[in-house]
C-alpha cells in the first residue's frame, strides 16, 4: 500500500485491498476496547480503516474525533464517514473541514439511516441533502477528497427493485464516487449479481464487498433484520447447532465468513471490507485463514 496514491488506486490494484470498519463507542470503556482492536489490527497494514456514525447521525462528533486520532496517532489510513442525516450543507462542509485539517483525504459519503432508525420515514434536513449521490457530488466537488459510497447486494430496504438499486450505484459513480463498499451479506452470489447489474450499465466502479464476522447468532440476525434482509437459511442451519456453545458458534461463524471471503476473492472481488464490531479476534482469524493473504 502506498499512501502517496489515491485510495481508489490501491483498491483497484492487482493485490486485494483489506480494510476494517469500527463504530464509535458509547463510553470510556468502549473507547478503550476500540483502541485495543485498532492496535491489534494495525500490524495487518490494512488499505484503510473507517469509523461509522451512530444511528441517525447521533455520534458525529465522536466519530470525527476518533477518525482524527487515527490519522494523527497511528500508521493507518483513515476514511472519514459522512452522512446527510440532520445536517445542513454548511454543517457538512464544516465536518469536511475538520477531516481535512486532520489530514483525512478519503470520505465515505452516505445518505444515512433516518433519525428514527432503519425503516422509519426519511426526512431530509431543511438545508441539507436528500440522496447519497447528492452528498457524493458535494464532497467530490471540493476536489480535496477521494470519495467512496455505499452499495447493497440484496438491495437497500427503501429501493423499489434490485435494478433500481443498481441505477443508484451508477448515479453515485457519475456524481464522483471512485469506489463503493457494500452492506454486509452472506452469499457470494448476491455480491456477484450486484456487480453484474452495475457492469451491465457500463459502470466499472470497484465494488468492495462488506463482511460481517458471525460471532453471535442473535446479534447478527438482529442486524440483518435492520438491513431489511434475513440471514439465509443455509447459513442459519450451519450456526444453529452451536447456539448454546459460544466458542463453537464463533469457530463455525469464522469458517462461514472465511469461505465467503475465499469465494469472493477467487471470483475477482477487488478486496474485502470487514465490519469488526470493535473486536479484532474474529477478523484476524478470518484474515489469517484466507489463502493466500497478500503481504501489503
Amino acid at each position: 500500500m502506498s499512501t502517496a496514491r489515491r485510495l481508489s488506486e490501491d483498491i483497484a490494484a492487482s493485490a486485494p485491498s483489506f480494510s476494517f470498519e469500527f463504530f464509535p463507542p458509547k463510553n470510556d470503556a468502549g473507547e478503550r476496547a476500540l483502541w485495543t482492536a485498532i492496535r491489534e489490527l494495525e500490524p495487518l497494514h490494512p488499505t484503510f480503516v473507517s469509523v461509522t456514525y451512530g444511528a441517525g447521525g447521533s455520534t458525529r462528533d465522536r466519530t470525527v474525533r476518533i477518525t482524527e486520532r487515527i490519522a494523527t496517532e497511528t500508521t493507518l489510513r483513515p476514511m472519514g464517514h459522512l452522512t446527510c442525516v440532520g445536517q445542513s450543507r454548511d454543517d457538512l462542509r464544516t465536518v469536511l473541514g475538520q477531516y481535512a485539517a486532520a489530514g483525512v483525504r478519503n470520505i465515505l459519503a452516505l445518505r444515512g439511516d433516518p433519525v428514527g432508525g432503519p425503516g422509519a420515514p426519511w426526512t431530509p434536513h431543511p438545508g441539507g441533502l436528500d440522496h447519497g449521490d447528492e452528498l457524493v457530488a458535494l464532497v467530490a466537488g471540493l476536489g480535496t477528497f477521494c470519495v467512496g459510497a455505499a452499495a447493497y447486494p440484496k438491495g437497500h430496504r427503501e429501493s423499489s427493485s434490485l435494478e433500481a438499486d443498481a441505477d443508484v450505484v451508477v448515479a453515485k459513480a457519475r456524481a464522483g464516487a471512485e469506489f463503493v463498499v457494500t452492506d454486509f451479506f452472506f452469499l457470494a452470489e448476491d455480491y456477484f449479481a450486484l456487480v453484474e447489474r452495475v457492469r451491465a450499465r457500463g459502470c466499472e466502479i470497484p465494488v468492495v464487498p462488506g463482511i460481517m464476522p458471525i460471532t453471535n447468532l442473535k446479534q447478527i440476525s438482529r442486524m440483518a433484520e435492520l438491513s431489511g434482509h434475513d440471514v439465509p437459511p443455509s447459513v442459519v442451519s450451519r450456526l444453529e447447532p452451536w447456539a448454546d456453545d459460544p466458542d463453537g458458534l464463533r469457530a463455525e461463524g469464522t469458517l462461514v465468513a472465511t469461505e465467503l471471503c475465499d469465494a469472493l476473492l477467487e471470483g475477482g472481488a477487488p478486496g474485502l471490507h470487514f465490519y469488526t464490531l470493535n473486536r479484532s479476534t474474529a477478523t484476524r482469524r478470518i484474515y489469517e485463514s484466507l489463502a493466500p493473504v497478500p503481504v501489503m
